[in-house]
């Protein structure tokens, strides 16, 4: 039997390139001889870099920015000729900051502004920009600000580009943007298909778990209201119902507007560099994986992009996972679902040792499968 293992990341554990790992060392346990290839992938999140590097050959750039609170940080972004390959999180991700500092009232995406501007001024011309793990809420004028992009009150004071501030923009001013991005190609790599603002939008969805309070919310979902009707009102594109338009706290939409971007799902993007297509319709069977299988995994997640392949193909798959929310991927067609959970109780050891228990979900799926 031929196996193609195809997993995302286990979050905080370990990435998917490990997962590919551990789970080909449990398959071979009791047969060497055993046919495996591995494709690791992602949806536009963190963790995206390392795993297009298993692909391409990325020459590496490191750059002192901005973190999303205004505190120097080394970043890196990577070049393949003209094109960079740029991750939000490494500039300004909510990892990057400490729990008690996280609210997305006070940060900034300008960060990843500064690495943008940094890979358009070494020549790229393509900008592949990974947006997933943000600490943000500031509708992308962080990013436009570190590009040449002002934002001001109805008194013209120069606006810090921050969620807070999001609410006072009156006026936007693009005299000191460098570049002409009709001229250059972006490309918003995302995961998530949440409009700008609404009850379904980047507040109300994902600012709470970057800190802001009920009440900040609403602020913040009445800014980025604010942003669109700013932005029409200087000849800017509409961006408020565009899916994925939130993602990131509204970075989607921000760098559709300012710099005529693409946004493109995550999978998508992978699926296509991987040229995991190609191989699929080879293989006997498909073992995909994430740390969680929930009602996120149904949309535009790794997981259902393999999955929608494997159907096409008539392929039989199964999930590997730490836990999942019963009732949430029936619907994707996996023959089984093997979890880490179901061989600890208790979630630390599974967060420590998951790349045990990933081998010998390995070794159990062999003995299932008849491999």
């Amino acid at each position: 039997m031929k196996v193609l293992i195809a997993p995302d990341k286990f979050k905080d554990s370990l990435s998917a390139i490990e997962v590919c790992s551990a789970l080909t060392k449990g398959l071979k346990k009791n047969n060497s001889f055993i046919d495996i290839i591995s494709f690791p992938m992602a949806d536009g999140g963190d963790g995206s870099l390392k795993t297009i590097n298993h692909y391409f050959n990325l020459k590496p750039h490191d750059l002192i920015v901005n973190d999303p609170l205004f505190n120097p940080i080394k970043s890196t972004y990577y070049l393949s000729q003209n094109t960079a390959y740029i991750e939000m999180s490494l500039a300004s991700g909510l990892a990057l900051l400490d729990e008690e500092d996280r609210n997305c009232m006070f940060t900034s995406s300008f960060g990843t502004g500064e690495l943008i501007n940094d890979a358009l001024n070494k020549g790229a011309t393509t900008i592949n920009l990974f947006i997933g793990g943000s600490a943000t809420n500031d509708g992308g004028i962080g990013i436009a600000s570190a590009l040449g992009y002002r934002f001001y009150d109805a008194s013209e004071n120069l606006l810090s580009p921050i969620g807070q501030n999001l609410l006072l923009i009156n006026r936007i001013d693009k005299s000191k943007v460098q570049f002409n991005f009709h001229e250059l190609k972006v490309r918003v790599v995302f995961d998530v298909k949440n409009p700008l603002y609404g009850k379904n939008g980047a507040a109300y969805i994902y600012a709470a778990q970057k800190g802001a309070s009920l009440i900040e919310i609403e602020k913040l979902d009445k800014g980025l209201v604010n942003l669109e009707s700013s932005l029409l009102a200087h000849g800017f594109p509409s961006i408020a119902k565009i899916p994925g338009a939130g993602a990131a706290g509204g970075v989607g939409g921000g760098a559709i507007a300012f710099l005529d971007a693409k946004l493109v799902s995550g999978i998508e993007f992978f699926i296509e560099i991987s040229q995991i297509e190609k191989k699929i319709k080879d293989y006997d069977l498909i073992i995909t994986g994430e740390g969680k299988l929930d009602s996120q995994t149904r949309y535009g997640k790794a997981i259902s992009g393999i999955c929608s392949l494997a159907k096409k193909y008539n392929k039989p798959i199964i999930a590997v996972c730490g836990d999942s929310v019963r009732g949430t991927y029936e619907s994707l067609g996996f023959k089984k679902v093997y979890k880490i959970l179901d061989k600890t109780e208790s979630v630390d050891s599974a967060m420590k040792n998951t790349r045990h228990y990933l081998s010998e979900i390995g070794k159990e799926i062999a003995h299932n499968f008849y491999i």
